[in-house]
């Protein structure tokens, strides 16, 4: 692998993991989540939206990066060169469906595309479990200083 795209991979990852960090440790704003008698928190579905997003869009370009240089994910069983454009698509789907942890099928990583797919696989279980247990604390602590 060429120095730049595993440059461009390790600064992605980089950002990945630091604003997962970030969030699990409450940000870098000491900012107060309150839990409302509601059911639903806009603030709380956005931030989980937003998080989900940047997994996404940062794995996304992983892959997108890593098949510049050969090809990193498989279209139903066959070998395709796609265009750039079709590249950035088909490297999003695949990082959506695999976060979320779908799995078509559709779409499949060889080399070291296998071991990240099983990272973000990975991210796609234990995020809304950070994110429950963030809550519970911050409810807890809440409680605790009234």
């Amino acid at each position: 692998m060429d120095i730049i795209p595993a440059i461009i991979v390790f600064i992605i990852c980089s950002i990945v993991v630091v604003s997962i960090i970030d969030f699990i440790r409450g940000g870098g704003r000491k900012k107060v989540m309150e839990m409302r008698e509601t059911r639903f928190s806009v603030e709380i579905f956005y931030t989980l939206l937003v998080i989900y997003l940047i997994v996404i869009i940062g794995f996304g370009l992983i892959y997108f990066t890593l098949s510049i240089n050969n090809i990193l994910l498989v279209e139903n069983g066959e070998l395709r060169h796609v265009s750039v454009a079709g590249s950035i698509i088909h490297s999003l789907y695949f990082s959506g469906v695999t976060l979320l942890t779908i799995g078509y099928g559709d779409i499949t990583p060889i080399g070291i595309g296998r071991f990240i797919a099983l990272v973000q696989a990975l991210l796609g279980y234990v995020l809304p479990t950070a994110f429950v247990l963030r809550l519970v604390q911050t409810n807890h602590e809440n409680r605790d200083s009234q």
